[in-house]
């Protein structure tokens, strides 16, 4: 093993060694960098799905590192579960700015909102008439109120609130989308890599957050030129899911969960904990914030995949194969395909899991060290078993957007340095 590759991440940092490096990055100078969209349209399972990327890359393209490897270092990002590219700008921003690494932000099929300049997404999320809004799956499809039915869950009320799912009617445009989005997303994220990071060029570290995790771990094995796993707030594989967690998601395949004021109440009280706020003054700033959160997506198919939903995702593959009259053998190839999203790939010749660099806000409440701990063992079992690292910061939330008077742009630059000194130190080549 080379000096470069002995590289090792703190396993800890303290409140004072975040602020430090934070501070590290922040005297860094900057790099301009150059930002522009790339919308394009797959073909998947028969329908048309249009996909919305934002790159963000040093305007001097020369200023590209190159890794231990000798390819250029590209960051692939994929957001968390309620929004879209947006929730990752700060971190997208920062990595070409000071280290002049290139960055593809996919948003998830459905979430990009092609019909507004600014790609905020107009109204509210639930509407009093009971309609509510739906995914953008192409710039012409509109999925209307005929076809889904509101429903409301209790079942998990302790830790989300009242559920709120749209449920897709079935034989309607919005069923047979719900059964196909994730072969969609996989060709998504292909199809990004490819015009992105072109293999033999590029070397990809892709980071999922929160449920983006899953999806960036399905991804490490079907492009070949992701080199690593890095992490903040992001969860692993999802058959992992219920194991580290305690928790599962048992609903059909054609719900369509909303995400609402409850969630921005999640996630106010995990920042919000601890610094003696009283429960009017808490409430009063969720609904604040869910002024502008309303502006993201705020709706989520994702959880199938991201929670290891293999009935349901099982229903989903075959009700594909009906309506593309697949026969018995095609319809159990869809079927293993669907059921191999939420776990690693095994087989001779099959491309090994990636290292995974896993860092964790210190007051995370959704995706915490205790449950990256518990995911170690899991990781250790696989064959062969990547290099897992966890890291503890002494800041943070599950969100990046989380800011303080001592952090002001939040856990961004530690991580952003983190990042870049385990790509440049060879952490994924050992």
């Amino acid at each position: 093993m080379n000096a470069k590759s002995s590289w090792e991440p703190p396993a800890v940092m303290s409140l004072q060694e975040t602020i430090e490096l934070s501070d590290q990055v922040s005297t860094m100078s900057d790099l301009p960098i150059d930002v522009h969209e790339d919308l394009f349209r797959i073909h998947s399972l028969d329908m048309d799905w249009d996909i919305g990327v934002v790159v963000y890359e040093p305007r001097d393209l020369s200023k590209i590192p190159m890794g231990p490897d000798g390819k250029k270092v590209g960051v692939f990002l994929l957001h968390g579960g309620v929004s879209d590219f947006k929730s990752v700008e700060r971190i997208a921003r920062t990595l070409p700015t000071k280290f002049g690494i290139k960055v593809a932000t996919m948003t998830f099929p459905g979430r990009f909102y092609f019909l507004n300049a600014h790609r905020d997404w107009p109204g509210d999320v639930e509407n009093p008439d009971g309609t509510a809004r739906t995914p953008l799956w192409t710039k012409e499809i509109l999925i209307t109120p005929d076809q889904y039915m509101a429903v409301q869950d209790q079942s998990k009320r302790e830790e989300y609130g009242t559920l709120v799912s749209l449920a897709a009617k079935e034989g309607t445009e919005f069923f047979y989308r719900m059964s196909a989005w994730p072969a969609a997303f996989e060709e998504a994220v292909n199809e990004t890599a490819r015009r992105q990071f072109a293999p033999g060029e590029f070397s990809i570290y892709i980071h999922g957050h929160s449920t983006g995790g899953p999806f960036a771990m399905m991804a490490s094995q079907r492009v070949p030129n992701i080199a690593g796993l890095v992490g903040y707030g992001s969860s692993p594989f999802g058959w992992m899911y219920p194991v580290v967690s305690g928790d599962d998601w048992d609903f059909p395949f054609n719900q369509l969960r909303l995400r609402t004021w409850r969630d921005t109440a999640r996630y106010m009280y995990e920042a919000m904990k601890g610094k003696g706020i009283g429960l009017p003054m808490l409430i009063e700033l969720t609904f604040e914030r869910w002024e502008n959160a309303k502006k993201r997506p705020n709706f989520k198919a994702e959880d199938f995949i991201h929670k290891n939903s293999t009935k349901a995702l099982e229903s989903a593959a075959r009700v594909s194969a009906t309506r593309l009259k697949l026969n018995h053998h095609e319809t159990e190839a869809l079927v293993q395909r669907y059921l191999g999203y939420t776990r690693e790939l095994t087989g001779p010749g099959v491309k090994p899991v990636p290292n995974f660099l896993s860092i964790h806000g210190f007051n995370d409440d959704t995706v915490t060290l205790k449950r990256c701990e518990r995911s170690l063992p899991l990781f250790a079992s696989l064959n062969p078993a990547p290099k897992v690292r966890a890291v503890s910061l002494g800041a943070g939330v599950h969100t990046w957007g989380w800011t303080d008077e001592k952090l002001p742009q939040g856990i961004v630059p530690p991580v952003a340095k983190l990042w870049h000194d385990a790509i440049m130190n060879g952490f994924f080549t050992a």
